[in-house]
């Protein structure tokens, strides 16, 4: 379950920016929501035209050029040294592409995630030693790499940091360390990918009167995968290089790019940022997560269009692959929460695995973030070593957690959002541990939110409303794909497809009715049935089909339109307080603490109904909301202790068996009701 989340619409504002721009009333508002609101913002966003600012803004930019330069100019052998996801490929593939144009001695090193893991590493500096390198630029890592780089320098190697990570302390000794992220810094945009740092390299070196335009054409398509890749936020330049991209990438002379839409499936389809995130990002990003990487910059750089084509489907079968890997670690997450459900009461949640492969810990770690609503962070352990990859909610910083932690960690780094770390495995408990504690010191963690941008009464769906969010895209960080409340709307029918893997709904308000897609969830995994009423948080979309055109709507979350969701959310959280055995103030332990006729409402119900096999939290619904879903767990912890029930939960499932009672038992023997009891003041 979600916090939902409307946002604050200043009508007058949004009647104003109508008006004095000629807009439609959707669009006017949804630029109101997002704070453009001027005229210069505005015209920049509709438009695209956004100035890229000079790459020289940036701190040590003209240092790191002019090295670059000198090493083209004597011939010295230069290195791109990158990484294994799509802004690293991306970013090695559009320097290593320039400075080949250039007439540069140039090669590229791709280190491996499962042997060398992130960012720079001793073995393969001396590895390119042996190759006669004696100037190493990097691409999107080096910002921590201090002691490599110290190293480099021993055997007489430059070294040009191209990075856009938080620097996590002292600076490296590098020639020139070019990082918006630095406090001496003066830049004003400091949201760039890595890829979009290699770009601003690439502008350097062509000078203070480079032609901007000409080299979008040339690279907008890498400057795409790699910033959408990313997920940095899509404003200002970063729009401009998805925008510039998405146009490109559909047109693209890039055979690479060619050969991985065909198999991909999406050629001959409009190329937006969704499909770049979801269908092409992830295969470029599969063959690092489970192989070498270096063949996802092969892919970007070859002009054979049969060996691109070979590249394209092995990316192809990597992508296929990672998600079957992904599938496993999950099934075998499920395994461990139904055994000990206590893994997840804390505040971040750290779950460890032997063996789990690491190039699919980052996405698992996203999908746990997801189901529970709270930061995670899963750690692979191979022996006395492991690896771990976090995703945070918005609101909660993931980096300043784990350097709350750095003590016990070998080495880390991230975002807000992401971070990733490497600890000894004996420390594992310990982190979990500190790193509770940091959360616990906040004020509240934010809790998982659907942000709903605004309501809308489903009578004024049409095609001609919906046209003008075309404006709004590209969709990404920073700039969502508008989601629309529809509330009150009374489900009519439910309609499975494709084998039951998706559900086709239909909804009524008043003498509406809608079709909404719910994509991914089968009719025996759908809690709510006809007649329910649900608020439902929706995009919606264009779809042309033999020259006709209608809306598409599709239900990114569901809930019952009596539920308050944030009051939901802090009964649950009431509970795992509990079970942490916090102080709980005297609200707290009223929400939970159940009354005889509560643990009967529960019971009967659950006798009548034969059991239970939907998430616990949509009891709620059931029970006519007469119980919280706080009380509700101390109810089912009480039966199960009792043996009046059995509850397995899992991850994003539930399954409450009824026993067969002979006797009357005493609700109040329960240890976890004397406990709770026990609490009051």
């Amino acid at each position: 379950m979600k916090n939902w989340i409307v946002s604050q619409i200043d009508k007058n504002e949004a009647k104003r920016i109508q008006n004095e721009y000629g807009l439609p009333p959707i669009l006017a508002m949804l630029l109101q929501i997002r704070g453009i609101t001027k005229r210069e913002e505005v015209e920049d966003f509709l438009q695209n035209d956004s100035v890229i600012a000079s790459p020289f803004e940036i701190k040590d930019m003209k240092k790191g050029a002019d090295r670059i330069l000198s090493a083209i100019d004597s011939g010295e052998l230069i290195c791109v040294y990158g990484d294994y996801d799509a802004d690293g490929v991306t970013s090695t593939a559009l320097l290593y592409s320039y400075l080949e144009t250039a007439c540069a001695n140039v090669i590229y090193y791709i280190p491996s995630r499962e042997t060398e893991g992130y960012g720079m590493n001793k073995g393969a500096i001396d590895k390119l030693a042996q190759k006669g390198v004696k100037l190493i630029v990097t691409v999107d890592n080096g910002i921590a790499a201090v002691d490599e780089i110290d190293y480099a320098n021993s055997l007489g190697i430059d070294t040009v940091i191209t990075d856009h990570h938080q620097p996590t302390g002292k600076l490296p000794n590098a020639v020139a360390v070019i990082d918006m992220h630095r406090s001496d810094c003066q830049s004003k945009y400091k949201m760039l990918s890595g890829v979009g740092v290699a770009f601003k390299m690439v502008m350097a070196l062509e000078g203070e009167n480079c032609d901007v335009s000409s080299l979008l054409d040339n690279y907008s398509d890498l400057l795409c995968i790699g910033t959408v890749g990313d997920i940095v936020e899509l404003k200002s330049e970063n729009r401009v290089f998805v925008k510039r991209g998405l146009v490109n990438i559909q047109e693209s002379d890039r055979v690479g790019i060619n050969a991985l839409v065909q198999t991909a499936g999406i050629a001959g389809k409009k190329i937006t940022s969704g499909n770049v995130s979801f269908t092409l990002v992830p295969r470029i990003n599969a063959v690092g997560r489970i192989g070498f990487s270096g063949k996802s910059v092969s892919l970007l750089l070859t002009e054979d269009e049969t060996e691109a084509m070979e590249i394209a489907k092995q990316l192809n079968d990597d992508n296929t692959e990672r998600k079957e890997i992904e599938q496993k670690i999950l099934l075998m997450i499920d395994d461990m929460v139904k055994s000990r459900p206590e893994i997840m009461y804390d505040r971040v949640l750290v779950i460890d695995g032997e063996g789990w492969h690491q190039g699919v810990i980052g996405i698992v770690a996203a999908r746990i973030k997801e189901y529970l609503g709270k930061p995670t962070i899963i750690i692979t352990r191979d022996g006395a070593e492991a690896k771990g990859s976090g995703r945070s909610v918005e609101g909660f910083s993931l980096c300043d957690a784990i350097f709350a932690c750095s003590d016990l960690l070998t080495h880390f780094g991230g975002h807000p959002m992401a971070a990733g770390l490497s600890l000894k495995s004996e420390n594992i408990e310990l982190f979990r541990k500190r790193i509770n504690e940091y959360a616990l010191q906040l004020e509240n963690i934010p809790f998982n939110a659907c942000n709903i941008d605004c309501k809308l009464n489903p009578s004024l769906i049409n095609v001609q409303l919906v046209e003008p969010l075309a404006y709004l895209a590209p969709y990404g960080a920073g700039n969502p794909t508008p989601l629309i409340g529809l509330y009150k709307m009374t489900l009519s029918q439910i309609t499975p497809l494709s084998q039951n893997k998706h559900l086709r709904l239909q909804f009524k308000r008043n003498d509406s009715i809608v079709t909404v897609m719910k994509f991914f969830t089968t009719q025996q995994e759908f809690p709510y049935q006809v007649g329910d009423m649900l608020d439902l948080a929706v995009t919606l979309d264009i779809n042309e089909y033999n020259g006709q055109r209608s809306v598409s709507i599709i239900a990114k979350d569901i809930k019952p339109s009596a539920l308050d969701t944030e009051k939901f959310l802090q009964s649950q959280r009431n509970y795992e307080d509990f079970k942490l055995g916090l102080k709980l103030r005297q609200s707290q332990i009223d929400d939970l603490l159940p009354s005889r006729d509560d643990f009967a409402l529960l019971y009967v119900f659950l006798r009548k109904a034969g059991g239970y096999a939907y998430p616990i939290e949509t009891l709620v619904h059931k029970l006519e909301y007469k119980l919280s879903v706080g009380k509700i767990r101390i109810i089912l912890d009480a039966m199960s202790e009792l043996s009046l029930v059995t509850v397995s939960e899992g991850v994003n499932s539930a399954q409450i068996r009824v026993s067969q009672v002979s006797q009357k038992v005493d609700l109040n023997s329960a240890d976890t009701v004397i406990k709770l009891r026990g609490m009051q003041q």
